[in-house]
């Protein structure tokens, strides 16, 4: 199958997946004789898993680990859940985050009187003026 069709089947751009394989992420494909890449279904498969696994929020070194337990038939699925567990709480600390910086806006637009007047409270804290 040729990066047109792959990208097509698997709903990503052929750039990201000439990406993936500029960084070793994805294999340097076998080429037809007109020097076209050609995937074969492992290709697709682990196409599919990186996809899949930055769909999931994992950076590209969680996904180079990750990729190399999938490979590793003797893996131990604690490896995996461990770093999964890892992830999460990176997201759980991000969403707190953002729920932070959520009610610093809300509070900053309650204090706005959003009327004609220059006076603004949003850009006043922004300046650091509050």
């Amino acid at each position: 199958m040729n990066i047109g069709t792959l990208a097509r089947e698997l709903g990503a751009p052929a750039k990201t997946i000439r990406y993936y394989e500029s960084i070793g992420l994805m294999p340097e494909p076998a080429r037809s004789a007109n020097g076209y890449r050609n995937y074969a279904a492992t290709d697709v498969e682990r196409l599919r898993f990186i996809l899949r696994s930055r769909a999931l929020g994992f950076s590209i070194k969680e996904i180079t680990g990750l990729l190399e337990l999938w490979n590793d038939r003797g893996r131990a699925s604690a490896d995996v859940k461990q770093i999964a567990l890892q992830h999460v709480s990176e997201i759980e600390q991000r969403i707190s985050e953002l729920q932070s910086i959520r009610q610093t806006l809300i509070h900053l637009t309650q204090k706005c009187h959003g009327d004609d007047r220059p006076d603004c409270p949003i850009l006043d804290d922004l300046a650091g003026e509050e």
